[in-house]
C-alpha cells in the first residue's frame, strides 16, 4: 500500500516501503498539517526549487533524520555549501534511482530564487515510482505540452498539480494538464495558502470532468492506494 498525505501548500508525504517528503514547507506555512519535529524517520526529501515555500524545512528534517535530499544539481551543491552536515543527491532532468526508488526529474516552468534573491538551479517536477505506484509532483509550473510525454513515457497514476494561479497554473490550465498527462487520479495543491492563490478546488474538479478522478484533500488528510 502507498499512502499520499497532503501536508499543506505543495508539501506531501509519500509512504510505502520508503518514506518520502516533497517540498516540506511546514514552518511558517499557515496551512501546515505537521511540524518538522514530527518526522523521526525519512528516507528521501525531494526539492522542486529554491523558493522558501518549497525548500522549507528540508535541511532541518534531513539533519534530524539522515534523509537524503534529492534536488537539481546546483541546488544540491548550494545546500551542502551552506549546511555541511547533510547528504544530497544532485541530478538534472532525467531518470535515476536512489535507494530503490525510481525518480525522474522533469522540467517545470517557474523560477528558483535562492536565499540571497538570485537564481539557484532550475525549477523542476518529479515523477516517482514507489512500490509500483507512479506519482507526478509538478512543482510550481504553468501547463506545457511536454506533459503529454510524461504521461506517455511513465504511465502516471497520481498527479499532484498546482491550481492557485498567480505563480502557477490556475484551475483551467491545470485541467488541461490533466488532459495531457492522463493520470488515474489527480490531487490539487498550491492553493488557498494566501489570498493571491485563493481558488475553489471544486471549480477545478468540474473542469476536469471525467478525464480523471479528482481527490480533494484537506491538509493532514491521506489518500491510500
Amino acid at each position: 500500500m502507498v499512502k499520499i498525505r497532503f501536508l499543506g501548500h505543495a508539501a506531501f508525504e509519500i509512504e510505502g516501503s520508503k518514506r518520502i517528503l516533497i517540498d516540506p514547507f511546514l514552518t511558517g506555512n499557515p496551512a501546515a498539517a505537521a511540524k518538522p519535529e514530527d518526522f523521526d524517520s525519512v528516507d528521501l526529501i525531494l526539492v522542486t526549487h529554491m523558493h522558501g515555500d518549497h525548500v522549507g524545512d528540508t535541511v532541518e528534517i534531513a539533519q534530524n533524520t539522515g534523509a537524503k535530499i534529492v534536488a537539481m544539481y546546483d541546488i544540491a551543491n548550494y545546500l551542502v555549501e551552506k549546511r555541511r552536515n547533510i547528504t544530497t543527491v544532485g541530478m538534472n532532468y532525467g531518470p535515476t534511482e536512489v535507494d530503490g526508488v525510481k525518480i525522474v526529474q522533469v522540467p517545470a516552468w517557474h523560477s528558483s530564487g535562492g536565499e540571497e534573491g538570485f537564481m539557484v538551479g532550475n525549477a523542476c517536477g518529479y515523477i516517482v515510482e514507489l512500490d509500483g505506484v507512479t506519482v507526478y509532483h509538478a512543482g510550481d509550473t504553468f501547463v506545457f505540452k511536454d506533459m503529454e510525454l510524461f504521461g506517455e513515457l511513465y504511465g502516471i497514476y497520481v498527479a499532484l498539480l498546482p491550481i492557485g494561479g498567480h505563480f502557477t497554473m490556475g484551475p483551467m490550465e491545470a485541467a488541461k494538464a490533466v488532459e495531457l498527462l492522463k493520470p488515474r487520479y489527480v490531487i490539487p495543491m498550491h492553493y488557498n495558502t494566501w489570498p493571491p492563490i485563493a481558488k475553489d478546488p471544486e471549480e477545478f474538479k468540474k473542469l476536469v470532468g471525467d478525464k480523471a478522478e479528482v481527490v480533494i484533500l484537506k491538509p493532514g488528510e491521506t489518500f491510500e492506494l
